[in-house]
């Protein structure tokens, strides 16, 4: 759906089949600041709209309910900064990765999760002002399925820390 056909640059790993065994490829292709500002902009647009065709909701709901989106997204910008920038390190560092780095970047990760989930229970006392709680917990279950099937499209895209060949 919003990520279906988008192509990641960061740390590509590619299922080869072969016969009955399928093994993980890992490619190092790491995408530009300005891919990157391009693909993050299009999701955005993306996630906005699956929102509005998936949210039905009177005229006077979506002038406020856009308003509060946009604070919210404003804010979970800056989260998702981090989380990129993240990412952009694991694909750049993965291979050369010691134990303590890799442990430091997959607490550093769980974080920005928590900061994610701190946000959006911030934001439900002031959604649930403007629509019914069943309108607001729709909002929330698209906002937040949207955002699983980012994550999901990112992670798969991330080589595994340990591979064949790789100390553990």
């Amino acid at each position: 759906m919003v990520c279906g056909g988008v192509g990641w640059k960061i740390g590509a790993a590619q299922i080869k089949d072969q016969g009955s065994n399928a093994t993980m490829a890992p490619q190092i292709m790491v995408a530009s600041d300005a891919d990157l500002q391009l693909l993050r902009q299009d999701l955005r647009t993306q996630k906005q709209k699956l929102i509005a065709d998936n949210l039905p909701m009177t005229e006077t709901e979506a002038i406020k309910v856009w308003a509060i989106y946009n604070r919210y997204t404003g804010e979970l910008r800056q989260i998702n900064d981090e989380k990129f920038r993240l990412v952009k390190q694991y694909g750049e560092q993965w291979r050369t990765m010691s134990n303590d780095e890799a442990l430091i970047y997959i607490r550093r990760w769980l974080e920005v999760d928590q900061q994610v989930q701190a946000l959006r229970l911030k934001y439900v006392p002031e959604v649930s002002q403007v629509l019914p709680g069943k309108k607001a917990a729709t909002f929330f279950q698209l906002d937040r399925r949207i955002s699983m099937m980012m994550d999901l499209q990112l992670s798969s895209q991330l080589p595994l820390a340990v591979g064949k060949g790789n100390d553990q």
